[in-house]
């Protein structure tokens, strides 16, 4: 059982339903000053959209999977790919 489970953790995809934009996500940060949200704006901006965040996101928040995905988990997550 514990291979099994282990296989299923390990193989599991995570993935976001609906489509996002980048205007979408400009308007969800216009009232967030902070150093994060300016950040991520401006990776975003050079990226030319939100589709390589998407994907490296959910790449990196597999990894949590097991332990749990929280607010502090994706705040994090989406800090180091601003800062990547």
């Amino acid at each position: 059982m514990n291979e099994l489970i282990r296989y299923l953790l390990e193989n599991m995809i995570l993935d976001f339903q609906g489509e996002i934009t980048l205007e979408q996500v400009r308007g969800m940060l216009r009232n967030d000053g902070s150093r994060e949200a300016k950040s991520l704006l401006e990776k975003l901006t050079a990226d030319a959209g939100v589709d390589d965040m998407l994907v490296t996101l959910a790449d990196t928040l597999r990894d949590h999977m097991a332990h749990g995905i929280n607010n502090d988990v994706v705040r994090e997550q989406l800090q180091m790919y601003s800062e990547s």
